[in-house]
């Protein structure tokens, strides 16, 4: 028999999603395109950056082919500055802003914008901000300006912002909602657990102080009707 699986995705599967993002790299050398179930992949000619999906520019990183060029918002200064806004409001920073599209073709939105690559906003998180930044940090570490740095802004920042996902469970105990715009993928996975339980607890108590509410209710109505039944009798007698 199956095992039932957990709600959503979990932590593993959303780093495995990740891997699809396209980040920018620089060729070492000259190599053809290849054909994935994505989609044709375009040709490496060295020194042209060249647009790749995460897990083939770490495959040709390790192999020393490809240098991977980070993201805008990976480097200490932009990191610095999320923090410093992060900190300053009980909201999450605001994510990037959507690409123009046309009127004939299909809107974009995240996680299916390009989030990672050399040309995006250096001022805001991406969807998948906290995998795409491990991942590089383990796999380009050397690609990446002051990575230690970049590693203590980010644990930072991931602290900062589950702070505020747990501060958001005083809303829900009075009956409103969390507003999650600008959370991650993968701050949503690791949040579900709790959450979840939270909200689990607050229907327990809501279904317990319901059915309290309903047995008063009905022992205040037997307790009318037998008040009503005496004052009848006392009619009689007189």
């Amino acid at each position: 028999m199956a095992l039932p699986l957990p709600p959503g995705l979990t932590p593993s599967e959303v780093a495995f999603l990740c891997e699809m993002e396209l980040v920018t790299v620089i060729p070492r050398q000259r190599l053809e395109g290849l054909q994935l179930l994505g989609g044709p992949t375009p040709p490496l000619n060295p020194p042209y950056r060249t647009p790749l999906p995460l897990w083939l520019a770490l495959l040709l990183k390790r192999q020393r082919r490809a240098n991977i060029l980070p993201p805008p918002w990976l480097s200490p200064p932009s990191l610095d500055a999320i923090l410093q806004l992060e900190t300053s409001t009980p909201q999450f920073s605001d994510p990037p802003p959507l690409p123009h599209s046309s009127s004939t073709s299909i809107p974009i939105s995240p996680p299916f914008s390009p989030s990672a690559t050399a040309d995006v906003p250096s001022d805001a998180l991406p969807y998948h901000w906290l995998e795409i930044g491990e991942m590089l940090l383990e796999g380009a570490s050397d690609d990446i300006p002051e990575p230690d740095t970049v590693r203590r802004l980010m644990r930072d920042l991931r602290e900062v912002r589950l702070a505020k996902m747990r501060a958001g469970i005083d809303v829900l105990e009075g009956g409103r909602e969390i507003n999650m715009n600008g959370v991650g993928a993968m701050e949503v996975a690791e949040g579900r657990a709790f959450i979840g339980q939270v909200v689990d607890g607050l229907r327990k108590i809501g279904a317990g102080k319901e059915t309290s509410r309903r047995e008063r209710e009905a022992e205040e109505k037997e307790a009318g009707v037998g008040r009503a039944g005496d004052e009848d009798e006392d009619d009689m007698d007189i």
